[in-house]
């Protein structure tokens, strides 16, 4: 079972992360996001637990739980929706090259020469 953990501390690691579900059944994976430029902690993070009903267990008994002076969200991770399109910018549906604001229609005023 997929579970999702938000609201993490930045500082938190992901061996924290096993520990605190292991209490609940056997965890499979624990990854906590980061963002691709900075590397830095998203604040959020995914566990996998062997079977659902420890999943569930871990759910019930760590969601709404203070981590380090916050509380964290934790409930079913929901599939992944790929909604993001690897297109290039003719896929953004006003002509490309950022759209919209368009060349000598714009309004406001004119030039006169």
């Amino acid at each position: 079972m997929r579970i999702y953990i938000g609201n993490l501390p930045y500082d938190t690691t992901e061996e924290e992360l096993q520990l605190e579900f292991s209490a609940y059944g056997e965890v499979t994976s624990a990854n906590i996001l980061t963002d691709k430029i900075s590397g830095r902690p998203k604040g959020f993070g995914f566990v996998e637990m062997a079977s659902k009903s420890e999943g569930e267990a871990a759910i019930a008994g760590l969601n709404g739980k203070i981590l380090r002076e916050r509380t964290i969200v934790v409930n079913e991770a929901r599939p992944r929706t790929d909604s993001r399109s690897g297109g290039s910018y003719g896929d953004r549906g006003s002509g490309g090259y950022g759209g919209g604001r368009g060349g000598r229609s714009g309004g406001g005023r004119q030039r006169r020469y």
